[in-house]
């Protein structure tokens, strides 16, 4: 199965689950989030991480007490067939959020109560040394552009391109075989 029909069924089956405690799915979500780097005119590696941000959540299980690294398995996922401008923006959306809480006063006050409560289950703000490794590392900006689409795409009743509008992208994204 290529990764590219293994991305619509994952969004046509687990995509249709409530979003972590919001009131859209997981597939309105991912749409959201990339109709916004789109907009925003991101090049299209970012918009296609934006998408498949979550991807770790569609292929776990996971409850609202754990944190079982959505984004880790998501990027290490993907590392199958795409390079790290795709991979490591989703691997460091989560510390993205983590670092805008300890650096933008104000940040943590905007989100979501789901986005706070996995805060806390995903450790809290940055400390000092956290906040500089992220700021220090190449995809830290991208991952900051990818965390502030993820806090936005949380619209009920938004209308967005359909899954099949981002595919042509991420088929331009994936490695091409040596």
């Amino acid at each position: 199965m290529t990764i590219l029909r293994r991305i619509e069924i994952l969004f046509s089956g687990h995509g249709t689950a409530f979003y972590g405690g919001e009131a859209i799915t997981q597939t309105e979500h991912a749409l959201q989030c990339a109709q916004l780097a789109e907009q925003a005119g991101d090049p299209e590696p970012l918009i296609v991480a934006s998408l498949l941000h979550d991807l770790g959540h569609l292929v776990m299980s996971e409850d609202s007490t754990t944190d079982l690294r959505h984004q880790e398995v998501g990027a290490d996922l993907l590392a199958v067939g795409f390079g790290p401008e795709v991979t490591e923006p989703v691997r460091m959306h989560v510390a993205a959020k983590r670092y805008l809480c300890a650096t933008e006063p104000g940040y943590q006050a905007i989100l979501s109560p789901a986005s706070q409560h996995s805060l806390a289950l995903q450790g809290g703000p940055f400390g000092a040394a956290q906040a500089q490794a992220f700021v220090d590392h190449p995809h830290g900006p991208a991952a900051v552009r990818l965390r502030r689409y993820d806090d936005l795409a949380k619209v009920v009743g938004l209308a967005t391109p359909p899954l099949e509008h981002y595919l042509p992208m991420v088929a331009r994204c994936l490695r091409r075989a040596p």
